[in-house]
């Protein structure tokens, strides 16, 4: 199982749903929950997608930095 905390708290600070998160990643949102929940590992691209929209470095989207 995997986890990212950060992806749910950051989306959540933002005010966005999880629909808009998904429809900015391009993919269903029970995928996107899937991530969340940490039921599916997410994919680099998206990682990378998510840091960029959230202004965060990918040390940080998961986990590994605290800035």
């Amino acid at each position: 199982m995997f986890h990212y905390p950060r992806v749910r708290d950051l989306r959540e600070d933002h005010d966005k749903t999880q629909k808009e998160i998904a429809m900015l990643l391009h993919m269903h949102p029970t995928v996107y929950q899937r991530y969340e929940r940490g039921e599916r590992e997410l994919p680099l691209w998206a990682a990378i997608r998510l840091a960029d929209f959230y202004g965060v470095s990918l040390d940080f989207l998961v986990g590994r930095a605290e800035k």
